[in-house]
């Protein structure tokens, strides 16, 4: 297959052009770099690698088209970046996908990486369950607030491409694995605890999280793409089997890393959902998925990265 990665230099990205390399498909990744330099990984990889500004629609024309598989994975992403400049994160987010919306060519086979901070006010707001289906209402608690700008951008971008292509969307929860950035909270806790601070600061350690290993991600996103019932649906990818507590994370992050500091309790950053934990029965449903790679491994996994490449 001829498969297209827009924003596939990102850190889902890179994992997925590596998954679909090994299966054989030539690859091709459209990327602005925007977040900094190419990650050296990138270049050992046999793409064809593209620098475009996909908010210019410019950059859809100069593109060719028969493509087997498109995914849309560009985007402004990260807490620190959304409330830096929500306008940004609305700007680029929406032209990018509108731009590509207009170029693509009817059938030609879309994936749309959308959120779970789509319905994360519902959560807040006690009118979602968790773990949370895909059926449950989409609320904004508000929309002057910088850091509802990606939702609300995910939330445009979910209508645009069921009413616009033949796509299927996919909800990320909290994926996290080596090359995803400093600003997430499996690599802060990691950087952190290599670096051995005590006291050691562990924000909303009574919040709960369900984290999927990037490289269940990447399987979940193969299946629903070969799977023809999966179009025209969104669908939630994560892993379900062990949601856990911020506070026992950073404990098994303390534990990996062979630490043992003095644990400093403080507030989670305003706008976090207290709880996350995604319903995956339609995933099962579609395509069989069953997540492989446990917190404890994964995390071990990430820590390795982190502690050999930072």
């Amino acid at each position: 297959m001829r498969v297209l990665l827009l924003g596939g230099a990102g850190f889902i990205g890179l994992h997925l052009a590596a998954r679909l390399l090994a299966d054989g498909h030539a690859v091709t990744v459209v990327d602005d770099f925007s977040r900094g330099r190419r990650d050296p990984a990138l270049e050992e990889l046999p793409l064809d690698v593209r620098d475009a500004d996909l908010t210019d629609p410019g950059s859809y024309r100069a593109l060719e088209h028969g493509w087997d598989q498109i995914y849309m994975l560009a985007a402004v992403v990260g807490v620190r970046n959304v409330e830096r400049d929500p306008a940004r994160v609305l700007r680029v987010n929406t032209l990018a996908l509108m731009h590509l919306l207009d170029w693509i060519e009817p059938g030609e086979p879309l994936f749309f990486a959308s959120t779970s901070e789509a319905y994360a006010g519902g959560v807040t707001a006690g009118l979602v369950p968790v773990p949370t289906p895909e059926t449950v209402p989409l609320v904004i608690e508000d929309v002057a607030a910088p850091r509802f700008s990606y939702a609300i951008s995910k939330l445009h971008g979910e209508a645009a491409v069921l009413h616009g292509a033949h796509a299927v969307v996919g909800r990320f929860h909290n994926v996290y694995g080596p090359r995803m950035g400093h600003d997430h909270v499996i690599p802060e806790l990691s950087l952190r605890a290599a670096r051995g601070e005590n006291p050691f600061t562990l924000y909303g350690g009574e919040q709960s999280r369900a984290f999927c290993y990037v490289d269940d991600a990447v399987e979940a996103m193969v299946r629903l793409m070969a799977t023809p019932e999966a179009f025209g649906r969104i669908v939630h990818i994560g892993d379900d089997t062990a949601e856990t507590g911020i506070a026992d994370l950073a404990e098994l992050v303390l534990r990996v890393a062979g630490a043992d500091p003095v644990i400093s309790p403080a507030p989670a950053p305003a706008g976090s959902v207290a709880r996350r934990c995604p319903d995956i029965a339609l995933l099962r449903e579609l395509t069989g998925f069953e997540p492989k790679v446990s917190l404890e491994e994964g995390v071990r996994r990430t820590f390795a990265w982190y502690r050999e490449h930072a």
